[in-house]
This record gives structure tokens, sequence and C-alpha cells, in this order.
């Protein structure tokens, strides 16, 4: 669904991502490791459209993506839930996942299966972003990003900062998000136990390039875990 093949970017004269070559497959999770400062969050950021290639391609379902704008990409079946979350603080649950359907026709209603997937913002849905948890508005920005019903899913790192018992709902729904088929999911992750139990397949990076990748059956082998040891 996603192909990423030999992308090169660079901030000023700093090579940051360096011949990056990835897939992400429709029903699959595709975990992508290594260390901080390694350009994950930069390759993700590039996908979206938010930092120029210089070079390379990205398509989306055979769709030369890279000459896009963000909102087009968004369009286009790209769903982003960025590190850190980035909600609407002073919008109610309810406005923020509106707001994921920006690109829909204004009479779409909120899809009823969100609240399926997060039961918490069902009963929340009329409080301000802002005064949710840090786990509360990861589910947020996870199910804002679903509102369009993206082909691709794009996380940055969704278990930063959150508490244990909502890192296993989250990683629940990523499972059931995959398992039914209909989209791809692109994953970075720091925390490796968890990349490790949901990847199909996975990509390690160092110093902007791709060092490693294989299925997810293979981690443990691999000694995948040593290479993105701090």
């Amino acid at each position: 669904m996603l192909q990423v093949n030999n992308i090169h970017q660079y901030y000023g004269g700093s090579h940051i991502l360096r011949d990056v070559s990835l897939s992400a497959a429709m029903g699959q999770v595709t975990v992508v490791l290594g260390r901080n400062g390694v350009g994950k969050t930069t390759l993700l950021k590039s996908l979206m459209g938010l930092v120029p290639i210089q070079s390379g391609s990205i398509t989306l379902g055979g769709q030369a993506i890279a000459g896009m704008t963000p909102y087009q990409r968004a369009r286009a079946g790209v769903g982003y839930v960025p590190q850190g979350r980035e909600i609407f603080a002073r919008l109610t649950v309810e406005e923020n996942l509106r707001m994921g359907l920006a690109t829909q026709k204004g009479s779409t209603p909120i899809p009823p299966e969100l609240f399926e997937l997060f039961p918490v913002l069902d009963q929340m849905r009329h409080r301000r972003g802002g005064d949710l948890s840090g786990g509360q508005q990861q589910q947020l920005a996870i199910a804002r990003a679903l509102a369009a019903k993206p082909q691709v899913l794009i996380l940055d790192e969704p278990t930063e900062g959150i508490q244990p018992s909502i890192i296993k709902d989250i990683g629940r729904v990523i499972r059931m998000l995959a398992d039914r088929g209909d989209m791809a999911i692109l994953l970075v992750e720091q925390y490796y136990d968890f990349a490790e139990e949901l990847a199909d397949s996975y990509v390690v990076m160092e110093r902007g390039a791709v060092i490693a990748s294989g299925p997810g059956s293979e981690m443990q082998a691999k000694e995948v875990r040593k290479l993105v040891a701090i």
C-alpha cells in the first residue's frame, strides 16, 4: 500500500535521511525502530509532506504522493498521529474528531466505530481535549486520524508517556485494525516489547539509514533488541 524508495532528506547541510526504502503492506503492522535521533520522526514527517524530500519516491497504492501537500495526502488516504499527540486542547473531544473529518463533506457524521474502539471518548465527548489524561489524549489523537478512514495509518511513538493499561488498549486497537485487512499501519516505537508484539515486519534505522529489516517473527532470532538498545 505504502512504498518508499531511496528517499534522501536534508536539514541545511545535514544529511538526515540516507537512501531510505521501506514498505507498509495492507493488513500488516510495519514497525520502524532505532535509537533517538536516527531520523525516524523526520521519515514520518517526510511521508506526510511536512518536510520535503530531496530525492526518491513515495507511492500510495501505486499513486505518487511525494509532490502532494499534507492535506492532499490526508485526502488520498494517509492518516497521521504525531509524536506528542497535538490534539486541540481548547476544543471538545467531539470537535477534535470532527477536525479529522476536514477532508470530508460537512455533513459527514463521526464514525460510530471510533467510540466502540475507544469507549472513553464517548463518555467524554463534550469535555475539552486539554482536560483529558495523556493516555486519553493519545486515544483521541488516534481516533481523529481514523475518522477519515485512511488506507495507511502512521503512528509516531503512541506509547510515549502513557500508562500501561492504556498502552494495552492501544495495542489491541492497532492489532484489530491491521487484522481487519483494509489498512496498512506504520508504527514508530521506542518501547521495544510493544513493537515486537505487534510487528508483522520491522525496519531498523541508524544515522538516517535502514540497517536491518525483515519479518516480525524473526526479531528475536536476529537480535533486533541489541540493535536499538541505548
